[in-house]
Order: structure tokens, then C-alpha cells, then sequence
């Protein structure tokens, strides 16, 4: 099975072209937060069509405010692709869990305040094999450019006991490649610099379904 996985795209997709594969996932921030252009979730559900997946699987990130307004009102949010907020789908015997949360941005899309974490992560099932969230978890790819932790130690402590396959995540521009630790294969997907261009090729995975190992690191990650 061919993961692709992208995150931090910040309405700039097109420019990744006609992607290819079994799985697509994107781990939020595909809109512009500054600009709030309710249109891009449409542009992003257009360029989902054009895309030559099986499946297609899409969060939300802080940056992306209509996402979220949709989802708050039970509102369709794409139709090419499965939106996933504290929830899982299985496709081909993979369980795939997704959940937009992010921490530290009061003000912005998808914010949980810290006393929230436990029971929002709680949610993943121990099941899950790929888990798709837009934070990361403490320690692990989630440093912005002056070298400070984004990411959530309670995230960190959860998967110690779901111990997925692959965790795709994005957020810290900065800190994107892949990492190996505790039978998990992490994947920090941002495609953006901090200047929120497109900087990065998709990070691209070869899952094998019958193995409970995890599966090899990205090219060049």
C-alpha cells in the first residue's frame, strides 16, 4: 500500500501537481489563516479530484477556519475526500485515525487549552496503525526555527500505549522528515517553509498491510 503524505500546504497545493497512489493524507493547515478565504476549502476539494487515490483523508489544522466552521455545523466538508476529526476508517485492513488539535494558538482553528489533551488523545483507538493529527508529539520533529518544542507531551505519553505504525503529523515547518522511534515510523509532512512556500516533496511510504513492523523511513526523509 502507497501512503502519501502531505501537511502545510496553506492553499499553495496545486503546486504539488497530480499526486499518484493508494492513500493521499493531509495533516491540516491546508488553508491560509491570515486571509480566511472560505473558497480555498473548495479550491483544496477540487485539486482532491484531480488526485489518483483510493482513498483520500484530510484534517484540520490551526490554520484552517473554515474546516472548522463546517465541521461545528455537521456541514459536508470536502466531497473528494473523508474528513477526520476524532475519528477512524479502515481501508484495506489499515485502521486510520485522524484529529486536528493543536495547542499553545488560543484564537485559532482547531485549539484545545492543555487541560483538554488527555481526553482528546484517550479517543485513539489502540487499534489505530496510521494516526494522522496536525501537532506532533513532544520531542519528536516538532521544533520551529529558533529551536523551540511545539509538541504535546500528552500526545507522546498516548502513543506509548497505541504504539501506531506510522504517526503523519505536520505544524512545525521547520522540523519535516521521518524518524524511527519505538515501532513507530513519525512523518512531520510540512511541504512549507516559514515563508509558506512550497519547499518539499510529498513524503511518500511503502505500508505493508500483513507486517506489524514499521515500515521503512521516506526517501531523502
Amino acid at each position: 500500500m502507497k501512503l502519501v503524505l502531505i501537511s502545510d500546504t496553506h492553499g499553495r497545493h496545486g503546486q504539488l501537481g497530480t499526486l499518484a497512489g493508494d492513500v493521499l493524507i493531509h495533516c491540516g493547515d491546508s488553508s491560509d489563516g491570515f486571509k480566511r478565504d472560505p473558497a480555498d476549502v473548495e479550491r483544496l476539494d477540487q485539486w482532491f479530484a484531480q488526485q489518483e487515490f483510493g482513498l483520500i483523508l484530510c484534517i484540520g489544522g490551526n490554520h484552517d477556519f473554515e474546516i472548522q466552521r463546517r465541521a461545528r455545523q455537521s456541514a459536508p466538508v470536502f466531497e473528494n475526500a473523508l474528513y477526520l476529526q476524532d475519528t477512524a476508517v479502515t481501508y484495506e485492513g489499515v485502521v486510520f485515525y485522524g484529529a486536528p488539535w493543536t495547542p499553545d494558538l488560543p484564537g485559532w482553528a482547531f485549539y484545545l487549552p492543555p487541560e483538554e489533551f488527555r481526553n482528546a488523545w484517550a479517543r485513539i483507538p489502540a487499534t489505530t496503525d496510521v494516526l494522522i493529527t496536525h501537532i506532533g508529539p513532544c520531542g519528536i520533529l516538532d521544533r520551529n526555527r529558533s529551536g523551540r518544542s511545539f509538541g504535546c507531551p500528552e500526545l507522546l505519553a498516548r502513543l506509548a500505549v497505541v504504539r501506531p505504525r506510522v504517526h503523519a503529523f505536520g505544524h512545525n515547518h521547520a522540523s519535516a522528515g521521518a524518524v524511527t522511534i519505538d515501532g513507530t515510523l513519525h512523518v512531520n509532512a510540512a511541504m512549507a517553509d516559514s515563508r509558506y512556500e512550497i519547499c518539499r516533496e510529498p513524503f511518500v511510504i511503502d505500508f505493508d498491510p500483513t507486517s506489524r513492523q514499521p515500515p521503512a523511513p521516506p526517501c531523502g526523509s
